[in-house]
């Protein structure tokens, strides 16, 4: 596949290098005061981005006749629980009402984990297979080791809540977020909840910005996945800014948290390093990746993934 357009075009698959735009000198400017940059077409490619998936219901649940599979566009952004009320729906249709439990997915023996974002699932566990995404529905024998429960949507909201007040505290100590009204809170979720893009960056914006002594965040808000460990994630202290006044890259943040990921000047590229389905260059600012590429959690979700050999 070649080299994507300049513009992040984030998708079920993410196989070209992605480098952000060159700066104009307003740009520049715009980011040396604090504002965020007007990359609003990233920040709309990265809210938009779908994965098509195809939901088949595990050939062991009981049904009263043959359930057909269940084709969904799912948003990166969001979460399997928030966006799969049909899916569940479509299958309860043809189940005896005693044989319904907690719904739980699945993918190729792996349970997904509710709480991590689509996109990252599918970076992690999917990124190099056929499209559409072929996800196993379950009723029954929840993975209570693997998952987490989650009964209602209020569930989501309160770990979705929780990750944003863990970036800002990491970001500004806090202080953006609890100078917020409760209604600006319910306006990130609800803009998240209903997928309304505006909505959601008319109050995110507010905790991508930072003063403008400071070139940038206190720290970045980041985690790093691996796919061929049993570790849940890698998230430590990481400044944006380093002593000597240049940009952190996340080259530079892969050297620190997780040199192996990092391939030797010498030798054979075995990683891929995807964010939202796309490899960044490691030379991009983690600053831009942080107020352009997060998710929607504040979190940069960073996934570290076995080169294809074929």
């Amino acid at each position: 596949m070649g080299r994507r357009r300049e513009r992040a075009s984030p998708s079920g698959h993410g196989a070209g290098q992605f480098q952000p735009k060159k700066r104009t000198r307003s740009t520049c400017a715009s980011l040396l005061l604090g504002r965020m940059t007007d990359d609003k077409d990233v920040l709309r490619d990265v809210w938009f981005g779908r994965i098509p998936t195809c939901f088949t219901l595990y050939q062991d649940e009981i049904t009263e006749r043959e359930a057909e599979p269940y084709y969904l566009l799912l948003p990166r952004i969001s979460y399997l629980t928030l966006v799969t009320d049909k899916v569940k729906k479509h299958f309860q249709k043809v189940m005896r009402q005693e044989e319904i439990n907690e719904i739980w997915f699945e993918y190729e023996g792996t349970p997904l984990k509710w709480h991590y974002p689509i996109g990252l699932l599918f970076d992690l566990h999917a990124s190099n297979t056929a499209l559409p995404w072929n996800i196993t529905v379950h009723f029954k024998n929840f993975p209570e080791k693997d998952l987490l429960h989650c009964h209602s949507k209020d569930v989501i909201e309160a770990h979705f809540m929780a990750c944003i007040k863990e970036a800002d505290a990491l970001k500004h100590k806090s202080q953006v977020i609890n100078e917020m009204q409760k209604k600006d809170h319910k306006q990130l979720w609800m803009g998240l909840q209903n997928d309304k893009f505006e909505q959601f960056w008319a109050i995110n914006r507010k905790l991508m910005e930072y003063p403008p002594e400071d070139n940038g965040f206190r720290y970045i808000p980041f985690r790093i996945y691996q796919a061929t460990t049993e570790r849940p994630f890698i998230q430590k202290l990481f400044r944006p800014i380093a002593s000597g006044g240049q940009l952190h890259t996340l080259g530079d943040l892969l050297k620190d948290v997780c040199p192996s990921a990092i391939t030797p000047e010498d030798g054979e590229k075995k990683t891929q390093i995807m964010i939202h389905g796309i490899e960044p260059m490691l030379e991009t600012p983690i600053q831009w990746l942080s107020e352009h590429m997060s998710y929607p959690d504040n979190f940069l979700h960073i996934s570290i993934i076995p080169r294809p050999t074929d």
